[in-house]
């Protein structure tokens, strides 16, 4: 190969790789060690809804309403922090939040189903969101980091969570020391549990993420 070819293809190759480590840098992905597994906790005793749909209600209907400067105000979330959003969705509050965490903080977008983050994973990319990190949980298990989150939030979605003792015990290990846990839903009942012979450990998690 003659030299300038040479050079040539080495300047292509470069450029390819620029390229693919800026977009995965708009939409980065990560998958934390697993947590406890999901035998070792109770059914939820109510009834566990299906997830239908990535979206809850229109975008415009809910910032008219106020909705994410309600959360922000009430969980002190400001630059530099790092919040999950866990059933993130299609990205509602992913896209409402980063700019306000800004460069110095980030967002992880964690769901239990794969097409919706790849449409998320889509959408924070067109938008060219550098600080947010798509994250593939689990019914039992956030699967997100430990030690790394200042707020955690669980908007519209608590109901339609098969295993909440195991995911409220398995996000426990991923708040900081004075992290906050925001669950907002429509229906006070969606965290209704009558069993009141469940175990210490899971007690004491309840208390520490309420």
């Amino acid at each position: 190969m003659r030299r300038h070819e040479f050079f040539t293809v080495l300047g292509v190759a470069v450029a390819a790789w620029l390229f693919a480590a800026t977009t995965r840098s708009a939409a980065e992905d990560f998958l934390a060690p697993s947590g406890a597994p999901a035998e070792a906790f109770p059914k939820p005793d109510r009834p566990v809804a299906d997830i239908v749909s990535p979206v809850w209600r229109g975008e415009k209907e809910r910032d008219a309403a106020g909705e994410p400067r309600q959360l922000v105000r009430l969980l002190g979330i400001k630059p530099g922090m790092t919040v999950a959003d866990v059933g993130a969705g299609s990205g509602y509050y992913v896209v409402r939040l980063a700019p306000i965490v800004g460069p110095n903080g980030r967002i992880i977008a964690q769901d239990v189903v794969p097409e919706y983050l790849r449409g998320l994973r889509k959408r924070v990319r067109d938008l060219g969101l550098q600080n947010v990190t798509i994250s593939l949980g689990e019914p039992h298990d956030p699967r997100l980091p430990a030690h790394s989150l200042d707020a955690a939030i669980l908007v519209h979605m608590y109901h339609e969570i098969a295993q909440p003792y195991g995911l409220l015990y398995n996000l426990a290990p991923a708040l900081k020391p004075g992290a906050r846990v925001g669950n907002h839903r429509r229906h006070r009942a969606d965290l209704g549990t009558r069993n009141a012979a469940k175990p210490s450990a899971l007690r004491a998690c309840s208390r520490r993420v309420s």
